[in-house]
């Protein structure tokens, strides 16, 4: 099985600083908003703001992180129970926790593969026999949002069992993707918005929403020494809003309020 790519080597954004001296937002967000999340914070500096620093991995890795002391001023989640968890921990400050997006869960192969259309993931659909010798990419099952909505769904539609010794487990979506996109795996699981950022995968397949947890994004600001209360609120809210929304819709994520 492929070696699990480590959770802590994560990818962050750094973008030039449109006021000097001011200090910068930390934002710590699920892997699958780096496109939207860069194009923000581009829109967010042309606006005369300082350059917030974006730091993507899998929500749980980062929800970990945290937990554990480490510099943030927005955290969002792919998956509710991370943002749940810190908030049981006080990590989370009351009230500025909100969930506007939502995403849908598919089966990807590469872009060259001959693999059938099979426009909704059944009990049916051969996924093993699809994989061939191969493996299938999903997130780490136990704590990434998309590894674990991926084991539900196959639970649901009784394929885990068939697949659970045929996975190749990764640290955040975005590394399904590069499995897929670059042949590593022939097939994998990750977010309908991931698939459609991809020019060199194709979607196989959409599971069904009932198969597993609905698929929600919380934002929230974090507790942390030394965080600037307004600079943060004043860039959830526009994370959060109007402008967002239109970006988040225009890369596939559903709007849900």
């Amino acid at each position: 099985m492929k070696r699990l790519v480590h959770a802590a080597m994560l990818a962050m954004v750094g973008l030039l600083a449109a006021v000097p001296g001011a200090r910068a937002q930390t934002v710590l967000a699920a892997a699958s908003l780096t496109d939207a999340l860069n194009r923000l914070g581009h829109d967010w500096v042309a606006q005369g703001h300082p350059a917030p620093t974006l730091v993507y991995g899998s929500s749980g890795a980062l929800a970990r992180q945290i937990a554990q002391g480490a510099p943030a001023d927005i955290f969002i989640s792919a998956d509710v129970k991370w943002a749940d968890s810190l908030d049981h921990d006080n990590h989370l400050v009351p009230g500025s926790r909100t969930a506007p997006l939502g995403n849908a869960l598919v089966l990807i192969a590469s872009g060259a593969a001959t693999t059938q259309l099979q426009p909704d993931i059944t009990a049916e659909t051969p996924i093993a026999q699809m994989l061939g010798s191969g493996r299938l990419a999903i997130g780490q099952p136990q704590g990434v949002p998309a590894g674990i909505y991926a084991k539900q769904a196959l639970t649901a539609l009784h394929q885990w069992d068939s697949l659970a010794d045929h996975l190749a487990p990764a640290a955040d979506v975005r590394s399904v993707l590069r499995e897929v996109s670059t042949k590593e795996a022939p097939l994998g699981i990750v977010y309908a918005t991931d698939a459609k950022a991809a020019k060199d995968v194709r979607v196989v397949g959409t599971f069904p929403e009932a198969s597993h947890d609905p698929i929600i994004y919380p934002f929230a600001l974090v507790r942390h020494d030394g965080t600037d209360p307004a600079a943060a609120r004043a860039l959830l809210a526009f994370l959060t809003g109007p402008h967002a929304r239109d970006v988040y819709r225009s890369y596939g994520f559903t709007i849900l309020n």
